[in-house]
């Protein structure tokens, strides 16, 4: 991240970072220099013996709450970033600026005093930098620049699994309806709500607004450049699947019983984790506000009818296993629970039982004259069942 510390800049008593297996970074101070290795007294009562290359300088004059932006950093290096980012968020400030770049640091909880109107008028019309790091400064900069120099933006929202990408782009595009918005005079939901009431979906449909010359939200698109397919087949404590699987399985009765699914510690693709529930979220009821989103963005009944029979299709696959044929190796449906579920998907994806169990067990390679029909073993079938899921539900996210 940062050149590698020059030895004559290292003398004794000087305050250093240096690598550590458990706590990735502790600070001490230089007590001995023997050549190209030092030894430095840590904070945490450690002695460490370290290459004069591998430890980097600290400010000893560092202030305990941070830096609202990190340019401002004596030493702009790894150790000293995360300890930046360490100090503001002990105290509850989980954004912070490195220039014109908002780094977030995920809370695991909600904080809604950051995001209400108040909050909002607030940052209206602020100068970059002005206020404290937050979405609506870079929302309210991009909307700005729109504005002044009629030129299309674009906010890069980027992160890894659960850093808090779709939170943070639903917090810019709640900041751009507030700018945006105009009273619908017909009475009908205007496209700013649009905007803000399909939340839920958001991350799902990819339904984002942008703006016409007068500063007017009118319609857009947020796009993906990355989907975690693998997720979808693959998941370990303490993560969760895609949180539409679990809404499902916790939807009302009627809906349950219609695509045949339950607790979803019965289903693979969920029970790979012990982790089924989120502190403070009530499955259930995000169905209903899901549906409701639905309805809003304008997604019809049958529409949202299909979107749920290839959710629950999806758990039904991952509960189809294989095991070798009486009179081959060729696979086939293990036992009478994975034929129920492989029928059970057939029927929500509307196609052709025997035509879904081919795709699962043989691979047909198609040569110049002919097509070859090849059946595969049962491990092979397992990975041809997640690859199938994987693609349905990347082109189920695209949609």
């Amino acid at each position: 991240m940062a050149a590698k510390v020059a030895p004559s800049s290292i003398i004794v008593g000087s305050h250093v970072w240096v690598e550590d297996p458990e706590e990735a970074w502790i600070d001490g101070e230089v007590s001995e220099i023997n050549g190209e290795e030092i030894t430095i007294n840590c904070t945490s009562e450690k002695t460490v013996v370290a290459k004069i290359s591998n430890v980097y300088p600290k400010d000893p004059e560092f202030p305990s709450c941070g830096v609202e932006d990190m340019t401002k950093l004596a030493y702009l290096h790894e150790p000293g970033v995360l300890q930046n980012l360490k100090c503001r968020f002990d105290i509850n400030e989980i954004y912070t600026y490195t220039g014109n770049i908002l780094i977030a640091v995920n809370p695991f909880r909600r904080l809604p005093h950051l995001y209400d109107s108040h909050m909002m008028e607030q940052y209206k019309g602020a100068a970059f930098g002005e206020l404290s790091p937050h979405p609506f400064a870079v929302a309210d900069t991009a909307y700005r620049q729109m504005i002044n120099e009629r030129i299309s933006q674009a906010i890069l929202v980027s992160g890894e699994s659960g850093a808090g990408k779709t939170e943070s782009t639903k917090m810019l595009m709640h900041y751009l309806a507030f700018m945006g918005g105009r009273i619908n005079k017909d009475g009908e939901r205007s496209v700013e709500q649009k905007v803000l009431e399909s939340n839920p979906v958001l991350e799902a449909f990819g339904n984002a607004k942008t703006f016409d010359q007068g500063g007017r939200i009118s319609g857009a698109a947020i796009r993906t450049y990355l989907l975690e397919r693998s997720r979808v087949c693959q998941v370990s404590d303490p993560e969760r699947n895609y949180h539409c699987f679990y809404m499902l399985c916790a939807a009302p009765p009627e809906d349950v019983e219609k695509y045949k699914l339950g607790n979803p510690r019965t289903f693979h693709y969920l029970n790979q984790s012990n982790f089924y529930e989120l502190d403070g979220v009530d499955d259930s009821k995000e169905y209903l506000v899901t549906r409701t989103a639905m309805d809003v963005v304008g997604i019809s009944q049958a529409e949202q009818d299909a979107i749920f029979r290839v959710v629950a299709a999806i758990l039904h696959l991952g509960n189809v296993e294989f095991a070798k044929g009486q009179d081959s190796d060729a696979a086939e449906p293990k036992d009478d629970k994975s034929r129920f579920h492989l029928k059970t998907a057939a029927e929500l994806f509307m196609c052709d039982e025997k035509s879904l169990e081919d795709s699962l067990c043989k691979r047909v390679i198609v040569t110049r004259d002919e097509s070859i029909t090849k059946s595969l073993d049962p491990d092979t079938a397992a990975l041809s069942r997640d690859a199938l899921a994987k693609i349905v539900y990347s082109k189920l996210f695209d949609w």
